[in-house]
């Protein structure tokens, strides 16, 4: 089968750093599917993976990246219990097996959904990622309520503009009914932002707390940050209310200074979307029914997906574009990629 890889971890503009492959077709264990792949979208954990690392060492079979996809299921394993061939879906997958970079992938079926009935597969390969990883961060790590029992409530979301950002705005506007501030430098990423939901848009190459302060709004309830961990922290720390809940998803470089959060007893905690399948937790399946309830809410028209720019065909050269793209720090919405040839 096609696919694309890396033998070394390489800046991507070497031709090297992901490259056009022939690989062998695999084959399902027990709980996987094994998905012929339509569409895929880039993420920037396939960049962080990608990039060069002192400590790397050249592979010695390639590695396959790649973690948003939707296609067509070709083959069950034994002890698949709830899809069959000819089923079309969408999922993120498993970042500690192969990705979605190629013709085939096997995927465990508890982290899969059924693709939205009004979507074709590039518009689908854009939601997975984005959506568990809002979804777990807004409802399962910062323990707002899908129902709407927090209505009225503020919610920070640093990092508006991004593939992550587009749809937690969403989610918190159209499900949880929080008042939602967003962080935006740019007027096209403002205007998106609004787009999505953003009733207040601040500036995230300033301090976001004295941002806040110039709107009126001193400090929220929650706090979901997007960007950079180190540099948005002690404003974040300024900005959450007592007893309020502040969630990240990117790695910290420094020691935090958690002892800011104490006088205010507030929270602090990670989200990692790959969390359940890489230690196979007790509701893995969790996932695969946000992806389902995802794909109601698109269906009913509560959220829309976020593509930003589609590119044909899947291959290395436009992989490398799109990493390209993604590394600017510039990117609204989603890069997709679609069809082999």
């Amino acid at each position: 089968m096609k696919a694309v890889g890396l033998f070394q971890y390489l800046p991507i503009d070497c031709e090297e750093s992901l490259v056009d492959l022939n690989v062998d077709q695999p084959e399902p264990g027990p709980r996987d599917l094994l998905i012929a792949v339509k569409a895929i979208a880039v993420n920037p954990v396939d960049t962080k993976i990608r990039a060069p690392k002192p400590d790397a060492v050249t592979e010695t079979s390639p590695r396959i990246l790649g973690w948003d996809a939707a296609g067509e299921v070709i083959a069950v394993g034994s002890a698949v219990k709830n899809f069959r061939t000819g089923d079309q879906v969408y999922y993120a997958g498993d970042v500690t097996r192969p990705g979605c970079y190629s013709e085939y992938q096997l995927v465990d079926e508890r982290i899969v959904g059924r693709m939205p009935r009004t979507l074709d597969h590039p518009a689908s390969a854009a939601l997975p990622l984005t959506s568990l990883t809002a979804w777990e961060a807004l409802f399962d790590r910062l323990g707002i309520s899908s129902a709407g029992a927090d209505a009225g409530k503020s919610i920070l979301i640093i990092g508006g503009a991004g593939g992550v950002g587009s749809i937690a705005i969403q989610l918190a506007r159209s499900l949880a009914k929080l008042k939602v501030i967003a962080t935006a430098s740019r007027t096209k990423s403002s205007i998106w932002v609004k787009q999505m939901g953003a009733s207040h848009v601040v500036n995230h190459r300033n301090p976001v707390d004295e941002e806040l302060k110039d709107i009126g709004i001193p400090e929220v309830d929650y706090i979901l940050c997007l960007a950079d961990t180190d540099q948005h922290f002690p404003a974040m720390a300024s900005a959450i209310k007592p007893q309020g809940k502040i969630c990240c998803v990117v790695d910290n470089r420094e020691p935090l200074p958690l002892n800011l959060l104490k006088p205010k007893s507030a929270t602090f905690v990670w989200e990692f979307m790959f969390t359940r399948s890489r230690f196979e937790t007790e509701d893995m399946d969790h996932q695969g029914w946000i992806l389902n309830r995802i794909a109601e809410l698109v269906d009913n028209e509560t959220l829309v997906t976020t593509v930003g720019d589609t590119v044909e065909p899947i291959n290395a050269a436009n992989l490398r574009l799109a990493h390209r793209q993604l590394e600017t720090g510039r990117t609204i919405g989603k890069i997709v990629l679609a069809g082999w040839n």
